[in-house]
This record gives structure tokens, sequence and C-alpha cells, in this order.
């Protein structure tokens, strides 16, 4: 018996990167994973083919996050395989402007602000306010935030940084909401992760000043892995962290200290 026998999540980006590694972690524990994609449908069931494999249960469900009615549309195909969940990851998340680029204070237009917004704040938020008649009493529900909100953002990062500094007001307020139901929320805050987004940047011999950069900045010498990051949610979906909630969880390695 894993420790979310039983239980239901429900992982959004949940087919690559680190939504990949949260959702095979859940699975490994016993959780019945819902694992959420916008366009790459093959990364999503092969995400889905690992958690079997590892004797795991899940399904995939797709919907396009930041189109109008995403919510809805996500919620509406998750009811066609599953009642009720018990655990909600609001990982899916972008950094990029709408061009695919980073862009500074100068440079972001306001379709790629809101862009950003409608992505990784507008959709976590309808996401949980249409999911909370189908989560049950003592579940969670836990936001992916980033290391960038403490402090000054990198200045290519501020529309990002931003968004995701309103999921945390988000979170810590949803928090006190939903303690009398039992259920706890919190942010988890990744710094610089070795996925697919960070590729370009993070892997390979051309990068490795990049790679000493990084790894100079967290006090233990090295980059995270999206495992680590897996296995904080992990935690935060289990019954041993049923006392903490409303926190910004901070995964940067150190590199805030």
């Amino acid at each position: 018996m894993g420790a979310l026998s039983g239980r239901t999540a429900l992982v959004t980006g949940g087919g690559r990167g680190i939504g990949r590694a949260i959702s095979e972690r859940l699975g490994r524990d016993g959780a019945r994973v819902a694992v959420h994609y916008g366009h790459d449908e093959a990364a999503a069931k092969d995400t889905v083919s690992a958690i079997g494999a590892a004797g795991g249960q899940a399904f995939t469900i797709q919907a396009e996050l930041g189109a109008t009615g995403d919510a809805e549309a996500l919620w509406t195909a998750f009811d066609t395989q599953a009642e009720g969940v018990d655990i909600l990851v609001n990982n899916a998340g972008i950094n990029k402007a709408v061009d695919g680029t980073l862009k500074g204070v100068g440079e972001l237009t306001a379709e790629d602000f809101d862009h950003l917004f409608a992505v990784n704040t507008k959709a976590p938020f309808f996401i949980a306010q249409e999911g909370l008649a189908r989560l049950r009493d003592g579940g969670r529900i836990i936001n992916l935030s980033t290391g960038q909100t403490h402090g000054a953002a990198k200045p290519e990062l501020i529309g990002y940084a931003m968004s995701k500094a309103a999921v945390n007001v988000f979170t810590s307020t949803l928090a006190k909401i939903l303690g009398p139901r039992g259920i706890t929320v919190n942010a988890v805050a990744p710094g610089a992760v070795n996925t697919d987004m960070n590729a370009a940047w993070l892997r390979g011999e051309a990068n490795a000043e990049a790679q000493e950069r990084v790894k100079g900045i967290s006090p233990l010498g090295r980059i995270a892995g999206p495992t680590e990051i897996g296995d904080v949610v992990a935690f935060l979906a289990s019954d041993d962290s049923r006392w903490v909630t409303g926190q910004w969880i901070d995964a940067t390695g150190g590199a805030l200290l």
C-alpha cells in the first residue's frame, strides 16, 4: 500500500519535465493520476505508460490552458474518467512571450503579458475554482511557483515572476478559505531545473559555463533534476504534510541564501 493509495490526483502539464516527475512519483505512491497536456499528447501518453509499467494507474486529459473556457474543458475531460479528486497540482506554466522569446520590461507587449497571466495565473485560479466541488475534504492543492518571486527577478523574467507572485497570494489566501475542510494549499518554488524547457541554455558542452554558474548558485553545488521537485510535491500531497498549509516552499537548493 502506497502513501497515496485510493486517491486520485490531477497534474496539469503532467507529461513533461517537472510535471512528469510529479506524475510518476504520485503514481508510485499509489495515486491514480490524471496527466493533463495542452498539445504534446505523445509525451502525456508516454508518462501514463511509464506509470503503468511501474505498477500504477494513470490516464490522460487534454485542455489548452490560456484559452477561453480552459478550466471547464479540463474538468469536463476529467469527469469522463474519474469521480472526484484528492490532489490537484497546478504545475503547467510558461516563461516566454508569445513568440517564444524571453522579454524584459521594455519589450513585453500587452499580448505577451496577457498570455503569461492567462496560463500561469488565470488558469490555476479557475481550475481550482471549478475543482472545489470535486475536491474531497482532506485533499491537497499544490501550486508551482518560482524562486524568481523572492527578491528582484531576472529582468527577462519579469512577466513570468509577476504571474507567479500572484499565485503565491492565491495559495496563502485559499489555504485560509479551505482550512475548515481539512484541505491544505501550498506552493513549491523551484530554481533552475534541468528540463526540456531549459535545455537550450543548460545542457550540452556548449553551455558548460552556464552549468557551472547555476551549480555555484546553490550551496549544494549541483543542478536540480525534475525528481527533486517531484519529491517535494509528493511530501505535500501526503498525510505527512497535514500540518503544513499556506506556505511558499523554497525548492531552489538554497539559491536564495
